[in-house]
């Protein structure tokens, strides 16, 4: 069980994460929303994977600890592509 100190801290990344959503154009804070109540709805349940995406999440840590990340530039496309704004 977490703490109150943990819970505060929790509160206002939240928060800050919500003010940060308000400012995405609507359709985007739709999603923001639908994905926040489909946490809510779980409460705490457990997600369950399937074999491909557990394969997918084990080469990506392999991955990692070989040093292999993307490039700066190859983020940058990434996030240009899905209109996400740094």
């Amino acid at each position: 069980m977490r703490n109150r100190r943990d819970l505060k801290a929790m509160t206002r990344m939240l928060d800050e994460a919500i003010k940060k959503v308000r400012e995405l154009p609507d359709s985007v804070q739709d999603d923001a929303a639908e994905m926040l109540f489909s946490v809510a709805a779980k409460q705490g349940e457990p997600v369950r994977l399937d074999e491909e995406t557990r394969a997918a999440v084990r080469e990506g840590r392999a991955q990692a600890r070989r040093g292999e990340f993307a490039s700066d530039e190859d983020m940058q496309a990434f996030f240009e592509r899905h209109g996400v704004k740094r």
